[in-house]
């Protein structure tokens, strides 16, 4: 059965480029998600984080194996911040769809905090998937149209679930 996450933890260039080559995701697509400006664009998206809504195979892949790659990704301690994105639209935040999903989300942040990996906190915020936006077509699949273009991820951690 295909399933989606919505993740935001920095620039969704970079985000979906490592995401789309996990076991099981069949497809990405970059967004907007999380604030109040209806039909958001990348010049007016005040309040909207920049997402990737992953559709994946349940029969390949968990929601929880993709919260562990999510968080080997980007650093989830900054506040609003990765590299040198700055602003609320680059917060880390998992957007549930459901209590389960807000469960289990809470129970992972609890697992990296407890990893001590991190000098700080987890500052992820959990926030209900209302409506997601997808972004504009030059912004889908971009690092793949503009190899060697501008990404703030890299695999810091090895899994958390090991």
């Amino acid at each position: 059965m295909v399933k989606k996450i919505v993740l935001a933890g920095g620039c969704f260039w970079g985000l979906e480029d490592f995401i789309r080559k996990q076991a099981g995701v069949v497809n990405t697509t970059v967004g907007y998600t999380g604030g109040k400006v209806e039909n958001p664009t990348y010049e007016n998206h005040e309040g909207h984080a920049e997402a990737v809504e992953m559709e994946y195979d349940d029969q390949k892949t968990s929601y929880k194996n993709l919260l562990d790659f999510f968080f080997q990704i980007h650093n989830p301690t900054t506040l609003n911040q990765q590299g040198n994105d700055r602003g609320t639209s680059y917060r880390s935040a998992i957007f549930y769809g459901n209590d389960e999903e807000k469960k289990e989300a809470e129970n992972f942040i609890d697992i990296v905090n407890k990893s001590k990996r991190w000098k700080d906190s987890v500052v992820t915020t959990l926030e209900p998937l209302i409506k997601f936006y997808p972004a504009e077509d030059y912004h889908q699949d971009y690092l793949e149209k503009n190899p060697g273009g501008y990404t703030c991820h890299a695999i810091y951690f090895d899994s958390y679930l090991k």
